[in-house]
């Protein structure tokens, strides 16, 4: 390996738990040779750096056969621990012990076995066809059919059976081509919602019908496997997300919540899946004033989170960081519970510190820019711009391009609030610019835009209330507009405008 593999080494050993450690030592004093016994030296060696420094370890390391070949011997280690990882996670995968099973079948075909291969295949198939595992049912049929053949069909005693296993293939077959037509879908659904966030122009809601009525409809009736089924249902949910059509996602999203825990075995490898329904129906029952069922799903989540298990499961982890603390911080922010939203900062900043680049530029913002809607809220308006110009600063734009600029106008309310008269003029042309060469200048963008100028030039306080009720006034109808209300998702500017008019605070209206 070269620098950059080396580095690969390090985190990989990092990445491991204390218990695949232990098990990485036992398996490797059982499956190395004498002479390549170094592995665990090299290993132990990385394994202490919290930093990787190749100079410092082969110094540490010069009375050491292995660093006269250095690459090769890190080559070794690596893949010896992938082999290890690949045995210690065997029991607890379904689909790699199918793999494996598929793997002995093919090992007794070549033996001329076949009635041995056969018998493994027929075991393969009946967990297969019960979790669904359709790319494993497609390479068990292969398999079957070399066998068939080979054998010359002596075990076929009228053709009736071979007419049936070909039914049985082609509906299996089927259903596979299903549910990569409908992957396939679900890909370029969140693709546009990720990238160019949720729909705010005709054009936008046109391509996300197109995707719903054009290419979804006709793959419906032919989705009848579960997974299939799960996956009709969180594309319509996405659609219907995207377009901030709420009322229509809610219910997609519950009923892709019952099926998924009336079949929890056969998702049961596919945490993240269940985490990202559950989440979304919490988000969206938020936004339709299903408070009450919102923090339910909140509590469920939470139980989910405390599993035992995720501590096995680095990638999990993460993703229980970064989408199930993100879906609190957001149901916090959005309730008013401003507070409660704060106690997971500490959480929060850890989390951003330990999975750096790993984290999606999506999370990283939502985590900044409901960090900044709860302090904003607790009235500590100079941590909420220091949250603000996190955002700004550590997360690219164009792959977070709403969220900027929902963050560069949510600015100028803070400092209007702070009544930072010096900063708030040069605040204002950097937003104006930043949306104009963005074309993001929406009605709701406009308005904002135009208060916050205005109050740069009308000095006098005493007509303020009068300038804030127009403001709410302007914005109440734009609240109507199904492509201008989802500006007041990041953070309620009606509601900011509310406050100021009637001298209620922003917790109140937010509650109310």
């Amino acid at each position: 390996m070269a620098n950059k593999a080396s580095d690969q080494l390090h985190r990989l050993i990092h990445s491991m738990t204390k218990a695949e450690k232990r098990y990485f030592k036992v398996y490797s004093s059982r499956h190395n040779h004498a002479e390549d016994n170094n592995y665990q030296v090299l290993f132990d060696a990385i394994d202490r750096q919290p930093i990787y420094d190749e100079a410092r370890l082969l110094r540490k390391l010069a009375d050491k056969a292995l660093t006269h070949r250095f690459s090769i011997a890190k080559n070794r280690l690596y893949n010896a621990i992938l082999r290890s990882l690949d045995s210690f996670h065997t029991a607890s995968n379904r689909e790699a012990q199918l793999y494996r099973q598929i793997h002995a079948a093919a090992i007794l075909y070549h033996k001329a076995l076949y009635d041995q291969s056969m018998k493994l295949l027929e075991g393969a198939r009946k967990v297969a066809m019960r979790y669904e595992c359709l790319p494993i049912l497609a390479e068990i049929s292969q398999w079957e059919k070399k066998i068939l053949e080979r054998s010359q069909y002596e075990d076929i005693r009228h053709v009736s059976e071979l007419e049936d296993r070909c039914e049985r293939d082609r509906v299996q077959n089927e259903q596979l081509a299903v549910v990569d037509e409908l992957w396939n879908l679900k890909s370029l659904v969140f693709h546009q919602l990720y990238r160019q966030g949720k729909a705010r122009s005709g054009s936008e809601w046109a391509d996300l019908d197109e995707l719903l009525h054009t290419r979804l409809s006709p793959l419906v009736e032919r989705a009848r496997s579960v997974r299939a089924r799960y996956l009709v249902l969180h594309i319509r949910s996405a659609v219907f997300f995207g377009k901030g059509q709420y009322e229509a996602c809610y219910p997609h999203l519950t009923e892709n919540l019952a099926l998924m825990e009336s079949q929890e075995e056969l998702f049961a490898d596919e945490p993240s899946s269940y985490l990202s329904v559950l989440t979304n129906a919490m988000y969206v029952g938020m936004r339709i004033g299903q408070r009450k069922e919102a923090f339910r799903m909140m509590d469920k989540l939470r139980a989910f989170r405390s599993r035992p298990e995720w501590e096995q499961h680095e990638d999990f982890r993460l993703r229980l960081f970064s989408i199930g603390v993100s879906a609190e911080l957001a149901l916090f922010a959005q309730s008013g519970e401003f507070e409660s939203g704060l106690t997971l900062r500490q959480e929060i900043e850890d989390g951003l510190s330990q999975y750096g680049e790993l984290l999606s530029s999506l999370r990283h913002a939502h985590f900044c820019f409901n960090l900044a809607v709860c302090y904003f809220g607790t009235g500590q308006y100079a941590e909420a711009q220091r949250w603000l110009h996190r955002l700004t600063n550590e997360v690219p734009i164009d792959l977070t391009r709403d969220l900027h600029c929902m963050g560069q106008l949510f600015n100028l309310v803070v400092y209007h609030e702070r009544g930072d008269e010096r900063m708030l003029p040069y605040a204002l042309r950097s937003a104006q610019r930043f949306m104009e060469t963005r074309g993001k200048v929406h009605g709701v963008e406009q308005a904002i835009l135009q208060f916050i100028h205005d109050s740069t030039k009308k000095r006098k306080q005493s007509d303020m209330r009068q300038r804030f009720a127009e403001l709410a006034h302007v914005l109440a109808v734009y609240r109507e507009d199904p492509h201008e209300k989802l500006a007041f998702e990041f953070f309620d500017f009606h509601a900011w405008a509310m406050s100021k008019a009637t001298g209620k605070s922003y917790r109140e209206l937010l509650a109310a």
